[in-house]
């Protein structure tokens, strides 16, 4: 059965238009809680039934035409000898950060069956019970966002010690980004062959860069990353606080341009002539009134006009504060509006 989803990837005519939420697994839904219970955060990703539980559960609940896998992008850093714990009310933490030479030559390549075997059970259990029509997402980080990660030990306000790395030491941020754009790219080979149908490429922090930084220490690297995965399946890029670089990163062909909802969503695909596009809803705007929502919803539904290759996603993730009935509504609309323009 070909899934709505797989041909919105393709700027195929759809009967509606395909949407699905990033973080639609997540603390907001009171299923999450109910299967995670007091399972740490780190032992709850390797969990392939628990992990496998809180995917199928969040697009059940919602109706969303893809589930994405339940994972996190940091602990696939754990195997390349990162220590990462999830603390509470403070977030990912690792606790030896990369600040020089000598930590980035200890990190360790292995390949992704051997560094990261839960995975690919989550994912079978995902597609043991997933309805026929519905897609599975894969994901990643992007290569820059994990080493920001992995130098700040945590998130940053100004990607300090990032920047001084790069700048500082080019050939040894170079050899970092390589490190962990051969473990991306076997990582999500290890996706691709477990049976996902897309891959999002999460750059949540890339907009830090200037373009003459983007180009200079990142975009060779990110380039590597998609081309070895590219032709496979869907590839999804996704960037926030981005525009300035909007340009540069369709040079490494991703299937769909993911847009946050800083983006005037049309506007920016017809001037890249994206194949497909992705988003963007604000995700705060689901934290207001429906009649709030359906307007919001209008005005990207509406600039479109029913073009193929529009997939509905917010523009960053469904925040905890998120009431679970307004998504519902979010959802509902999406599918039962586009169908109207789209006849």
């Amino acid at each position: 059965m070909d899934k709505i989803f797989l041909k919105a990837c393709r700027a195929e005519q759809t009967d509606h238009t395909p949407i699905w939420l990033n973080r639609q697994a997540g603390r907001y839904m009171p299923e999450y809680h109910a299967v995670k219970g007091n399972t740490p955060s780190l032992d709850f990703f390797k969990n392939p039934d628990l992990a496998a539980k809180a995917a199928l559960d969040a697009q059940r609940i919602l109706g969303v035409d893809a589930a994405i896998l339940f994972a996190d992008l940091l602990p696939m850093l754990e195997p390349m000898g990162l220590e990462l714990d999830y603390v509470v009310g403070k977030g990912p933490i690792f606790s030896n950060p990369i600040r020089n030479d000598k930590d980035v030559q200890r990190l360790i390549n292995s390949s992704a069956e051997e560094a990261t075997p839960y995975i690919s059970k989550t994912i079978k259990n995902i597609l043991g019970d997933l309805p026929m029509d519905i897609a599975l997402i894969g994901f990643s980080g992007a290569p820059y966002t994990l080493a920001s990660y992995a130098i700040e030990g945590r998130g940053s306000s100004n990607y300090l010690n990032v920047k001084k790395l790069m700048y500082e030491g080019e050939s040894i941020w170079n050899l970092l980004l390589a490190k962990l754009t051969d473990q991306l790219i076997s990582y999500l080979n290890l996706q691709i062959k477990a049976g996902v149908h897309a891959i999002q490429i999460f750059d949540t922090w890339v907009g830090s860069l200037s373009v003459y930084d983007f180009r200079r220490f990142v975009l060779p690297h990110t380039k590597r990353l998609l081309d070895g995965v590219k032709g496979k399946v869907p590839i999804i890029y996704f960037g926030t606080g981005n525009s300035h670089l909007l340009v540069d990163i369709m040079s490494t062909e991703p299937d769909v341009l993911a847009l946050d909802w800083r983006q005037p969503l049309f506007d920016t695909w017809t001037r890249l002539n994206c194949q497909s596009v992705q988003g963007n809803l604000d995700p705060l705007v689901l934290c207001a009134d429906r009649q709030t929502i359906s307007n919001q919803v209008d005005i990207i539904l509406d600039a479109v006009a029913g073009r193929p290759g529009h997939i509905f996603n917010l523009g960053h993730g469904i925040i905890p504060e998120t009431p679970v009935d307004n998504v519902k509504y979010l959802v509902d609309y999406v599918q039962e509006q586009s169908s109207r323009i789209g006849s």
